[in-house]
């Protein structure tokens, strides 16, 4: 099976998502990905451990397809190894800040004196030259940064979501600026910088809200789970569970009407309205705004029936719905499991094995592939000095010194 980066060699100083994620789709499209973390293993191994030696979900998720070496770069002996490592790397991956980069010798001057045309993918939480640059922070910076935690909550408190969708959001980035740089390297024979920022993916990803508010100055207030610019479009409970149903646009909405029309009246509620030419309800921006009397609705119509019936009957009219699922239930369901959203991939001494998600994106002729798990801390110090020539003398010493 070919791969299209199966002679990319990427060095991954990344630490916690956004680097290692990035790193880690390199290496899912064939690239040679050597994870360095600290002798005693840096922090983002041990979050939330489901292994005997504490290595958590997060962890087994971010550093597949990964060899391990662990290093000071901070000794002496630590920069030598660096600069070897770099010699023969085409890419290195660092979300670590500037200063930090500087010491280890990973900033894009000192990689260049080392190799011309090295890449180096790097990420910040604020971005360069604004006054918020030295600053470090994760992903819940950009989500409340950018507004998106504000219009999530309710009127009462923001909300972050649980997914750290910033930090996987930088890391697709990421991976497509080094894709593209990879590219360009290609064709002009020069390697270059390529810049993550938490704060600017969120601003991204809620672009549209900033443009109505700099335009028109809607100032809008949250509202939860409820969607504002259309409805129904918020989370419902079921005599069982709950809901998502989500009606953009004419079409959808006049389905939405017959399959409240067909319910015989059985709520009792908004049996009087008119939904297709009541001026409340003429589009979606109207819909938004006048959205409580289609939530008692629709709060009363799902009231009735289970989860599964009302679904079922949603997406039989073809209006988009789906169950709200714990953990558990999204583990189970048949339709996750036939579509190999998953990986099952052992881990020493862990008490079965954990289910990586697989590449997002389905390449027919050249596809992203889960190959092996994440290391063991260190595993392959060793092998990786050895190729670099140096002797099984020098990496004992290397080994009493701290230095791996």
């Amino acid at each position: 099976m070919h791969q299209v980066l199966a002679a990319v060699r990427v060095l991954d100083f990344g630490r916690y998502i956004a680097g290692p994620f990035c790193a880690a789709l390199l290496g899912d499209l064939g690239a040679e990905v050597i994870r360095i973390e600290k002798v005693r293993g840096s922090e983002d191994r041990f979050i939330a451990p489901v292994t005997p030696t504490g290595e958590g979900g997060m962890f087994l998720q971010m550093n597949r397809n990964k060899r391990s070496l662990t290093l000071n770069p901070m000794k002496p002996a630590g920069r030598g190894i660096v600069r070897r490592l770099v010699a023969t790397a085409d890419v290195v991956v660092a979300n670590l800040p500037p200063a930090t980069l500087e010491a280890m010798g990973l900033d894009l001057e000192s990689l260049r004196e080392v190799k011309e045309d090295v890449i180096l993918t790097t990420v910040s939480a604020y971005g360069r030259g604004g006054p918020y640059s030295d600053r470090v922070g994760f992903d819940g910076i950009g989500q409340v940064m950018s507004g998106i935690a504000y219009m999530t909550g309710d009127p009462d408190r923001p909300r972050r979501a649980a997914a750290p969708f910033v930090d996987f959001g930088t890391a697709l980035s990421c991976a497509y600026g080094t894709l593209a740089a990879l590219m360009a390297r290609q064709q002009t024979g020069k390697g270059q910088m390529v810049e993550g920022a938490l704060l600017k993916t969120a601003l991204m990803m809620g672009n549209s809200n900033l443009i109505e508010q700099a335009v028109i100055h809607r100032d809008r207030q949250p509202t939860g789970n409820r969607g504002q610019t259309s409805a129904p479009s918020d989370l419902y409970q079921t005599a069982d569970g709950w809901i998502l149903c989500s009606v953009i646009g004419e079409p959808l909405f006049r389905r939405w009407v017959d399959l409240m029309a067909s319910d015989n009246g059985a709520s009792g509620v908004g049996e009087e309205i008119d939904w297709l030419n009541d001026p409340r309800f003429a589009d979606d921006l109207a819909r938004g705004d006048n959205a409580g009397p289609i939530g008692e609705r629709m709060n009363a119509w799902c009231a009735s029936r289970s989860t599964a019936e009302a679904v079922d009957a949603l997406n039989g009219a073809m209006i988009p719905s789906a169950p709200a699922y714990s953990m558990q239930q999204t583990l189970d369901d048949p339709h996750i499991a036939e579509v190999e959203s998953f990986v099952d991939l052992e881990y020493p001494g862990m008490a079965r094995p954990a289910p990586v998600a697989r590449p997002s994106v389905r390449l027919t002729e050249t596809p992203a592939t889960i190959r092996h798990r994440a290391p063991t801390l260190g595993e392959h110090t060793d092998e990786i000095l050895g190729n670099l020539g140096y002797t099984a003398d020098e990496i004992a010493a290397f080994r009493a010194e701290r230095v791996v």
